[in-house]
């Protein structure tokens, strides 16, 4: 017998292939048919008039932290993300000494956008080494499937404590028993290995994120440890460091898929060609046999900020003292004209790779260019700028915001459809909701893809990059993660502010449009309204294997 039936849903299968009008059948967690039968099944959904999906495969998440305390992955599984990829950029909380444990939730707070406050109150440490993270998470059963990659900067802090962030090269013993924790963590079941070398990437009080430190030397050494173990993926967030080319070698060497992360792969008005010409590197490398991707973001990239916490500006050198202080003692530094003449030098001699390189037309206050506020008041706009009280509300609007430019790299073959950072920058914005956007706007309202392409770019598609067997699918075998939904109306919800972090803290949340149903493991878990209320959730812990690659 089935567990469920789904009846009258066009089903668009993750293949790109054409779509059909069939019934599913799901039976123990599995698809098991695809077309007509005659098995009974104990539950029955009437989805005529609606389109059936695989869930939505996000491979750039951090939630590591938050999911210790809410395993529904709130809002992601509302809206259609049935596996998440944790540990991106080389964050997380995993392996972490008791000792550690307050510094790397104060780095998480300050270069994931995360409030430290919630952090510190909801994370729950039921472990310290990378296997007993996972068990834990097993021990949970959150809502969707979860993957966390062996994080760069986290095993540095472990090894080597304080350091971490202050020396570039460690020993050669500290080497060793980082190498040794990639393999401890890859043997558990580490989806691969993630690491970032970005200029934005900055901790509490302005130290670096270890990581970000390190030699090329080291990277590589701990990125062999992927080819030595034949399993999982490289992802990085390069910053201008790390080029195509540099991520070839290791791909070439390694045998492993690399992922690059970085603004210098969105679109930019100012460089229209850069982006473009990156994707185009990555496909020479392709076509050299070496898997090198891009993160695609296919939403603008916007921040919603005060100059309490100013994130797009802290990789200018200008913004050091302003890091290490506390935010109530920022409003002197703004004032002293020494920081800001640093800050305009700044941005005549900007770092690559950063966020804001000073075009203040870019920002806006209450939806009106902070350069025709400036101009009306007589003022420079940086001036204007930072003589507002410190929680008066910018936008800023910085990459990806022209659908001429992005289309293209949205469609490259060397792209993935990624970049929610579902689970960060809660107070600066949620992008959680990339996959429902992309089908209402990508899809649906200018065409640049096909529905059934659409489908296959969030989800099989990611699935296969990432070596995630038998999800991103609707074909008999594969897992019945599902989601189901109306074409004509998917889509996401206007930004609003909620206060349900731990301690009573706000983030930013967004809700589904068009959305009926998600399953994961063939359990139903959210209904297009609310959460289904279970003991124990259907998501499992999504582990790397050695040997041959899936199918």
């Amino acid at each position: 017998m089935l567990d469920v039936l789904f009846r009258g849903a066009r089903v668009y299968d993750g293949s790109g292939a054409k779509s059909v009008t069939a019934p599913v059948g799901v039976r123990e967690g599995s698809i098991v048919s695809v077309g007509e039968t005659d098995e009974p099944a104990r539950r029955s959904v009437d989805a005529g008039g609606l389109a059936l999906m695989p869930g939505i495969v996000d491979v750039h998440t951090h939630y590591d932290a938050q999911i210790t305390w809410d395993p529904t992955l709130s809002p992601s599984v509302a809206l259609g993300v049935t596996s998440a990829v944790m540990g991106n950029c080389g964050f997380g909380i995993a392996p972490c000494p008791a000792a550690q444990r307050e510094t790397v939730l104060r780095n998480l707070s300050v270069v994931e956008g995360m409030d430290v406050e919630a952090l510190l109150a909801g994370t729950r440490w039921e472990f310290e080494t990378f296997p007993q993270y996972l068990a834990m998470l097993e021990r949970q059963r959150p809502l969707a499937n979860v993957a966390v990659l062996a994080q760069h900067s986290t095993i540095r802090s472990a090894v080597m404590g304080a350091a971490a962030s202050e020396r570039k090269a460690p020993s050669e013993r500290q080497l060793g028993e980082m190498r040794r924790l990639v393999a401890e963590a890859l043997e558990a079941g580490a989806i691969g290995f993630a690491s970032s070398f970005s200029p934005n990437h900055s901790g509490w009080g302005g130290r670096p994120m270890p990581s970000t430190i390190a030699t090329d030397d080291e990277l590589k050494s701990l990125a062999r440890v992927l080819g030595e173990k034949r399993r999982g993926i490289f992802v990085m967030a390069t910053g201008p460091r790390a080029t195509p080319e540099f991520m070839e070698a290791l791909a070439a060497e390694t045998g492993r898929p690399a992922f690059i992360v970085t603004v210098l792969t969105m679109y930019n008005r100012a460089q229209p060609t850069r982006a473009l010409e990156m994707y185009e590197r990555c496909a020479q490398a392709l076509g050299r046999g070496h898997e090198v991707y891009i993160h695609a973001n296919c939403q603008p990239l916007s921040f919603d900020f005060t100059l309490r916490e100013p994130y797009i500006l802290y990789s200018h050198d200008a913004f050091d003292a302003v890091k290490a202080a506390a935010p109530e003692e920022r409003a002197a530094i703004y004032r002293q004209p020494a920081f800001r003449e640093r800050l305009r030098r700044n941005f005549r001699e900007p770092k690559q790779g950063i966020l804001f390189y000073g075009d203040w037309t870019q920002v806006e206050r209450d939806g009106v260019p902070v350069t025709d506020l400036a101009r009306r008041a007589a003022k420079d706009p940086l001036d204007y700028v930072f003589d507002l009280p410190l929680d008066v509300q910018l936008v800023a609007k910085l990459y990806q915001n022209d659908d001429a430019g992005v289309a293209p790299l949205l469609k490259h073959p060397a792209g993935v459809i990624a970049l929610s950072d579902a689970g960060a920058h809660l107070i600066y914005f949620c992008d959680a909701g990339y996959g429902l956007h992309f089908l209402a706007h990508w899809v649906r309202e200018l065409g640049t893809f096909t529905l059934e392409e659409g489908v296959r770019r969030l989800t099989n598609d990611p699935a296969r990059k990432y070596r995630i067997s038998n999800r991103g699918l609707i074909a008999p075998g594969h897992k019945a993660d599902l989601v189901l939904f109306d074409p004509a109306n998917v889509g996401v919800s206007a930004l609003r502010r909620v206060k349900d972090l731990p301690g009573g803290g706000a983030r930013m949340v967004r809700d589904p449009v068009g959305m009926h149903g998600v399953w994961v493991n063939g359990i139903q878990v959210y209904d297009g309204v609310r959460y289904t209320a279970l003991d124990r959730g259907p998501g499992e812990v999504l582990r790397s294997k050695s040997g041959p690659e899936p199918d």
